[in-house]
């Protein structure tokens, strides 16, 4: 056996097994982190079950993890032996533990997903995704660093509540959008992210949580209403993945006499209301850093030969707008400017 042979065995076992960093070994710690992440998800699934009064079982296990309902067995096995569950009478019930990594879990997700859309420019469709992977990294520490450099948030970009460090996760509030009583303002309170092509759908359309809305109509296969501004369409099944509450001390006309900054002429003015619910993240930091805040006089100083963009005076500076832009600003006290302010 010739020395370069020796050396490429020695070379080649080294990569394999070397201690740590080997190949053998990063595949044994990849193995673990994929069964700490699936006992994590696992535990996040039957946290959700039991404050919202649902039963947690192997099947529902199963499909919140896209497992066999094998390997579902053999996690719920797992788990109760890391002392996470507990299992009596047909029943997984969290312990201590299992319950606040799970409480960990979830508020790690949140308060991700929150600054994903306030501080980055990720793109929406992204952030769930990004936050499934990210939960499982942060630490109790990590979670109360980032909570506090958002200035502890109390709810997601969803609608979801984030509990705060050490609290119980509060039920899921709202009922499926579906069920809106007919020419009754309710608010969007959330929108559910999964599956994920619903999810993009709905995005498409500038549905957000906090979103003021009336449905005026319930036909065949579509579910007509107004919000925003703007008249929306839903199918039933679409309808399903957003959740609402009672809006009180709102009417329907309320709703439809909603202005907006996009609908200002030239030599009118309005007082800012604020912005839309639908206006997150860079684009919201960017407006309000302009000037755009509540109680802001703002007139329309130049239109474009093209109609968009449009120039609006605010705080004595001349800001550019597209029109998608100052849709998302709401307006109010609109007026005509005297003869005599334009002329000065």
């Amino acid at each position: 056996m010739s020395l370069p042979f020796i050396v490429s065995l020695v070379i080649i076992a080294a990569l394999l097994l070397w201690p740590d960093s080997g190949l053998v070994a990063r595949w044994r710690q990849a193995r673990v982190r994929a069964a700490r992440v699936r006992r994590e998800d696992a535990l996040k699934h039957v946290l959700k079950c039991e404050v919202n009064g649902e039963l947690p079982t192997l099947n529902s296990v199963a499909g919140a993890l896209h497992i066999r309902d094998g390997a579902a067995a053999d996690l719920i096995a797992d788990m109760e032996a890391h002392g996470l569950i507990s299992i009596g009478e047909g029943r997984i019930r969290l312990r201590q533990p299992g319950r606040e990594l799970a409480l960990h879990i979830v508020r790690a997700h949140r308060l991700w997903e929150s600054y994903l859309a306030e501080q980055t420019g990720v793109a929406e469709a992204k952030w769930h995704q990004l936050a499934e992977r990210k939960e499982h990294q942060l630490s109790p520490e990590d979670a109360d660093a980032l909570a506090a450099r958002l200035g502890n948030p109390l709810h997601d970009p969803h609608g979801d509540t984030i509990p705060a460090a050490g609290a119980d996760l509060p039920a899921d509030t709202g009922r499926p959008f579906s069920t809106a009583p007919l020419d009754t303002p309710v608010l969007i309170a959330h929108i559910e992210d999964e599956p994920e092509a619903v999810y993009r759908q709905i995005q498409a359309l500038g549905l957000r949580p906090g979103m003021k809305a009336c449905i005026f109509a319930k036909e065949d296969g579509c579910i007509r209403f107004w919000a925003d501004g703007r008249e929306h369409n839903l199918t039933p099944i679409l309808a399903n993945n957003l959740a609402y509450v009672p809006l009180v001390g709102t009417t329907r006309e309320d709703l439809f006499d909603e202005e907006f900054l996009s609908e200002l002429h030239p030599g009118e003015r309005a007082r800012m209301l604020g912005l839309s619910a639908a206006c997150r993240g860079a684009e919201r930091r960017r407006l309000l850093d302009l000037g755009f805040v509540p109680g802001t006089m703002i007139e329309v100083e130049l239109v474009s030969p093209s109609g968009d963009p449009i120039a609006y005076r605010v705080r004595g500076t001349v800001i550019a707008l597209r029109r998608e832009q100052a849709r998302l600003i709401r307006i109010g006290n609109r007026e005509t400017i005297p003869t005599e302010a334009v002329a000065s």
